[in-house]
């Protein structure tokens, strides 16, 4: 199987596992409604971010912040399809992180450019202190760059002999 196509369906099932989660937490939960699932520690949570990651940009008119994050998640997919470019086929843990990255990032893209904000359910807590509610795109998105980050800090990659 080729990078493109291992990362392309990798992207297709975060998409679709993001979207379907939004979609259930949309269809049966009320905006602000909070259900525990292990009371003190994790609820889900129907909340509507308008910013970025951890309420980047949220008080900013939408004519500004739309586009903005539109042109970044824009940005990042072609980036991101650059770097596939750059992975060896055998890297399967680099390819897994680009497509968890991917996908991701469009599932947001899809949630902005469709209500202007991205749905986030997923609120985690503990003793009074809280994490930012996040959402199966944002699971993903975090778990590909601490991969990346992990495998550049490290891990080695052989280099061919100079004049090989």
């Amino acid at each position: 199987m080729s990078r493109y196509v291992f990362v392309g369906a990798l992207a297709l099932a975060v998409v679709g596992l993001d979207q379907a989660a939004k979609w259930a937490v949309q269809s049966r939960m009320e905006l602000y409604q909070s259900i525990p699932l292990v009371d003190g520690f994790f609820h889900l949570t129907y909340v509507r971010n308008s910013g970025g990651a951890f309420g980047f940009l949220r008080e900013t008119s939408a004519a500004v912040r739309l586009p903005f994050f539109i042109a970044v998640s824009s940005a990042a997919v072609v980036a991101l399809l650059y770097f596939v470019r750059q992975v060896a086929p055998g890297h399967r843990l680099l390819l897994f992180a680009l497509g968890g990255i991917l996908g991701g990032a469009l599932g947001n893209l899809i949630d902005r450019m469709t209500a202007g904000t991205v749905v986030d359910f997923l609120d985690v807590h503990w003793r009074g202190w809280y994490w930012p509610t996040f959402n199966v795109a944002d699971s993903f998105i975090s778990t590909g760059v601490v991969i990346l980050l992990l495998h550049s800090l490290f891990v080695r990659e052989e280099k061919p002999p100079a004049g090989a």
